[in-house]
């Protein structure tokens, strides 16, 4: 009897030995018995009947990725190639699903990108699909939402990562864009300049205004200097046409001697004979004369 007992122990230790394995994290393992489906095995220690029951099949219920590169035709007639990513899980209460009813949910994914993209971007032109990228993107992920949640798959996220249309109208679209910024930086010379010389002459009149204020300041002072000299010639008994003819004599010599005592002056013919400073008395009386009148015209014009 010994034997025996030896014996049948020896084959439970074997049948515990081949039915035990381990599921690994974020795996789901499918156990069919005599070939059909019998359970759904989860992460951890687990155990089946050899001989009986096998391993189908292992899923993995983390988050997978498939770039799909798809190749279509704009509104306005410019072929484009679209990049697009699709993030995709297992369902964990979908897991027969998942691994019966779909052979290839790779093959089950791009088609359906496909069909989304071809459908959607002939709509756009080709600025639209980079302004509205984002909407193609929702359109796929709720095409597929739809269609793969049936089979046991979750569509996590889908994302348009590229757009690259065709190599002539990339180069075509950086020579619009060059374009325009020169126009821009045209645009921004020709406003700068403009207010260069707007400010510049602004700045001329400004100069010009102050200059004809100081010379009228000055000929203002000097005439009330002129004043001065003739009351005071007045009060010794000379008269105001003496008076007038002896202060154009002085400034008269006055401005020889000034011209003369500047360095690097050259040489100046001025007549010098009485009749010409009577001649230059006559000239000043009648210019001051006549800037009275207008001075007392343009008050009147004021009031």
């Amino acid at each position: 009897m010994q034997p025996i007992s030896t014996i049948i122990l020896v084959l439970l230790l074997v049948i515990i030995v081949l039915g035990i394995f381990t599921v690994k994290q974020q795996t789901a393992v499918i156990i069919e018995r005599f070939g059909k489906f019998n359970s759904v095995r989860s992460a951890g220690l687990q155990f089946k009947i050899p001989l009986v029951d096998k391993i189908a099949g292992k899923l993995s219920l983390k988050i997978h990725q498939l770039d799909v590169v798809v190749e279509t035709k704009t509104k306005d007639d410019v072929f484009v190639r679209l990049k697009v990513s699709v993030q995709y899980q297992v369902i964990k209460d979908q897991v027969y699903d998942a691994f019966y009813r779909l052979d290839n949910p790779g093959t089950q994914i791009t088609s359906y990108v496909f069909d989304v993209v071809r459908a959607e971007v002939p709509k756009l032109r080709l600025d639209d699909v980079f302004e509205k990228k984002d909407d193609i993107a929702i359109a796929v992920k709720s095409e597929l939402m739809e269609a793969m949640n049936a089979y046991g798959y979750d569509i996590v996220k889908a994302l348009v990562t590229d757009i690259d249309p065709d190599e002539q109208v990339k180069h075509a679209m950086n020579r619009i864009n060059a374009s325009e910024r020169e126009k821009i930086a045209a645009q921004y010379e020709g406003d700068a300049q403009r207010i260069l010389i707007v400010e510049k002459a602004r700045a001329e009149a400004e100069s010009k205004r102050l200059q004809g204020q100081g010379i009228a300041d000055q000929r203002r002072e000097i005439a009330k200097g002129l004043v001065e000299s003739v009351d005071v010639l007045n009060r010794v008994g000379i008269s105001s046409h003496e008076a007038s003819a002896l202060i154009v004599v002085t400034q008269h010599y006055d401005t020889l001697q000034s011209i003369g005592e500047k360095n690097g002056s050259r040489l100046i013919l001025l007549p010098n004979s009485p009749t010409h400073a009577n001649e230059l008395l006559q000239t000043m009386v009648t210019s001051l004369t006549a800037a009275n009148e207008l001075n007392k015209d343009q008050q009147r014009d004021d009031t």
